[in-house]
């Protein structure tokens, strides 16, 4: 069968007996087999768990008794989560892998009680520290439409396996733009959920910067895979309320006549010509199909300052954990954020969590006269591989070619990227839609319209 399904036609398909899940994991794990050894997707592929948990899923809809809306679902898991019977090394070989690893995170708790076929875990930057993939551990990830390029990151792995069809859906994480990263280099929705709609277990030293995320090919599995995710968890003092309605109905909202600002800048960052000009048509195509868009920027200064001194003392705090001797073992930039978030004091973080508080109420005030917030997802098409920043830049950091992502984690709202185009060079560029928190839905059902309106081709990429 083909691995060009998502997972709403996989899941109608189970329920007339067209397709089993037992049918879909092998053509999942026949796909990684095929694939992974040009991408580096995955860190860990467990075939007897993903057949096990298929054929128990199949006889659950042969009995006419599906546990979920995604049963039998063929999955992936980032890196750094929690996962029963499988190491969270999170790329780094700091970690001991040979410790009991006896307890889900509540990601991991949630995929389970549906029914989702889980096949492993994704590759992900040490720590998942930074907008590319890459760790001393298992090396370079790469992206599945030319593997001379990164797929971004540092959810690279689940944007890379979900493009290349190796598993329908994914979770990933994000603390600066970890989970639309990828999505806008790979082609594939990535959503950033309100801050809390997600639980997390252990908590993130990154703090509330970090959200969970559902990664695939379409808006309405990820408001599918959100459905599954956004149950409470007693572990998470943060986690919200259950949310008071299903948000594969919700996606279905007509938006049209809705007010929406465009911004292709954000008023200070630099964007590649090419990048802009793909996503300003693309919000023109939203304009005609009945969203009120007009250009405007949000009024306010690049957070950066601020960002860097809550995403270095973050690393800091749990580096220091790390047994004596790490420090010349891990990613060398990583070891540098390390070195930077010791330098700071406690006063230095209240004032850079008093400017987040100060950016979400300025965000708050301007979505009282715009529904969403449009801009590009990331500024750059897909560079290099194996590089931090595009070769011959000049940029000193990932945050310096993801304007548009981290602002929007200090302020936790919801964040979708949808696939808006391609570049001359087939490369995938992404359409970031913002809203104001606790709006996941009304950030679906935009997302949704766009879908409509500009599909996204069938094909996936063959690789090289």
């Amino acid at each position: 069968m083909s691995t060009l399904l998502t997972a709403s036609e996989l899941v109608a398909a189970y329920s007339t007996g067209e397709i089993s899940p037992v049918e879909a994991t092998e053509a999942a794990l026949r796909s990684i087999e095929e694939r992974d050894r040009e991408c580096n997707a995955f860190c860990l592929v467990d075939p007897e768990v993903a057949r096990e948990g298929a054929k128990a899923s199949e006889t659950r809809w042969r009995e006419g008794n599906p546990i979920g809306s995604l049963d039998g679902v063929p999955t992936s898991i980032k890196d750094m989560f929690l996962t029963q019977g499988w190491p969270t090394l999170r790329g780094s070989t700091c970690v001991d892998r040979d410790q009991p690893w006896e307890v889900d995170s509540p990601v991991t708790a949630r995929l389970r009680e549906n029914g989702l076929v889980l096949l492993g875990k994704t590759t992900t930057p040490e720590l998942a520290w930074k907008g590319v993939t890459d760790n001393p551990l298992t090396g370079v990830t790469r992206n599945p439409w030319n593997p001379a390029k990164t797929p971004g990151g540092s959810s690279g792995g689940s944007g890379a396996a979900v493009a290349a069809g190796m598993g329908e859906l994914s979770v990933g994480t994000d603390g600066g733009g970890s989970v639309r990263i990828p999505a806008s280099f790979c082609g594939i929705v990535g959503l950033k959920p309100t801050y809390g709609r997600i639980p997390l277990w252990p908590a993130s030293p990154f703090g509330a910067l970090s959200h969970a995320g559902p990664m695939a090919r379409s808006v309405s599995d990820v408001a599918l895979l959100l459905d599954v995710l956004a149950l409470p968890d007693h572990r998470d003092p943060n986690a919200l309320e259950p949310p008071a309605g299903a948000y594969r109905e919700a996606v279905r909202r007509d938006v049209r006549g809705l007010y929406a600002a465009f911004s292709p800048t954000l008023g200070w960052a630099r964007v590649d010509p090419e990048v802009r000009e793909i996503v300003t048509s693309a919000v023109a195509a939203l304009d005609e199909a009945g969203l009120r868009v007009e250009e405007a920027d949000p009024g306010f200064a690049d957070p950066r300052e601020a960002f860097d001194v809550l995403w270095s003392t973050g690393a800091a705090q749990w580096l220091d954990t790390f047994p004596a001797g790490c420090e010349a073992k891990v990613d060398p930039g990583l070891r540098q954020v390390w070195e930077q978030g010791k330098t700071y004091s406690a006063a230095d973080y209240l004032a850079a969590n008093a400017e987040r508080a100060a950016l979400g109420i300025r965000m708050g005030e301007f979505h009282t006269r715009y529904d969403v917030l449009i801009t590009p997802t990331v500024a750059v098409p897909p560079f290099e591989a194996g590089f931090d920043v595009p070769p011959g830049s000049g940029m000193s950091g990932w945050p310096d070619w993801t304007p548009f992502t981290y602002p929007f984690n200090m302020t936790q709202q919801p964040a979708i990227s949808v696939p808006a185009g391609k570049t001359a060079d087939g490369l995938p560029v992404g359409l970031q839609i913002v809203g104001p928190r606790h709006s996941d839905d009304l950030v679906l059902a935009v997302a949704r319209l766009f879908e409509e309106v500009r599909p996204w081709p069938t094909d996936r990429p063959a690789g090289r």
